[in-house]
């Protein structure tokens, strides 16, 4: 099966850098700072794939990286070096492989508004608070090209209705809502434009124990119903278990290890994955 979106030697640095900081930094190191410039390496030379309808975890804990890649990807920030290819994108530019990174910023920005959706850990980053609900939802569905008001209405209303907020708080803004009801705008937002690839970074953190499992369970019934290939960032490996079929694990700004969730969860391999396991047990 050919990938839907494919990443090749991804590395994101914080600093100057120096000719050393690759060799001094990494998990063998255990530590994404060179001590010879000081430079942060935030992620190193990742790379992996992900296919049509596959949910994809990457785990890890605070500082390995993981939501540094979810960035990078969403073009929220610039990388370092890396590929980034999205078959979806290439064939409706009529193919050539392209680096997605070596696009003009237009270009990225058309790319991430037309197939790509993200939930942040943070509501306050995909959401404007002060607007409505459904005005939320109709600024991207803009940003896409949507012109008919009353079409971006009936679209809003119909995805506020799946993610299950009351359509009697539509026109009502997001900072009058709980947590778990803001997690849930950002997920209507993100579904608006039928996005071929959704991006999840730590959507459940910060949220109560009763709330992470609503959030958890809607996403595992939107997930049934589309079938949009999902990357999800947790240090959760509930939530590892409960969302995704394959799982990367990531140190220090690197790969150490990637196999099938159940693999991963039940007979991790490498030292570093044993003991987060084993933290949880």
């Amino acid at each position: 099966m050919t990938p839907l979106l494919a990443v090749r030697g991804l590395t994101k640095r914080f600093g100057a850098g120096c000719g050393e900081c690759l060799d001094r930094t990494g998990a063998l190191r255990e530590t994404n700072r060179c001590p010879r410039c000081g430079a942060i390496l935030a992620c190193r030379e990742v790379s992996f794939d992900l296919y049509p309808g596959e949910v994809l975890g990457i785990v890890g804990e605070s500082g390995s990286g993981k939501s540094t890649v979810v960035r990078l990807l969403h073009f929220d920030l610039e990388p370092t070096a890396g590929e980034y290819r999205l078959a979806v994108a290439d064939a409706a530019a009529g193919g050539g492989g392209r680096n997605l990174f070596a696009l003009s910023p237009f270009q990225r920005r058309r790319i991430r508004n037309e197939h790509m959706g993200i939930v942040y850990q943070n509501p306050r980053l995909g959401l404007r608070l002060k607007v409505s609900a459904g005005g939320n939802i109709a600024e991207r569905l803009l940003m896409a090209g949507w012109r008919h008001v009353g079409r971006i209405r009936e679209r809003a209303s119909e995805l506020l209705r799946q993610t299950e907020v009351p359509l009697a708080r539509m026109d009502e803004p997001p900072r009058n809502f709980s947590g778990g009801m803001q997690q849930r705008v950002q997920i209507a937002k993100a579904l608006s434009t039928r996005p071929a690839v959704l991006l999840l970074d730590e959507v459940t953190t910060g949220l109560d124990v009763s709330v992470q499992a609503k959030v958890l369970d809607l996403l595992r019934s939107l997930q049934r119903e589309l079938g949009i290939a999902t990357l999800v960032v947790s240090h959760d490996l509930g939530v590892i278990r409960l969302l995704t079929s394959r799982t990367i694990v990531m140190r220090h700004g690197e790969i150490i290890e990637q196999g099938l969730s159940d693999q991963i969860l039940e007979d991790p391999q490498h030292p570093y994955t044993q003991l987060l396991v084993n933290s949880v047990l």
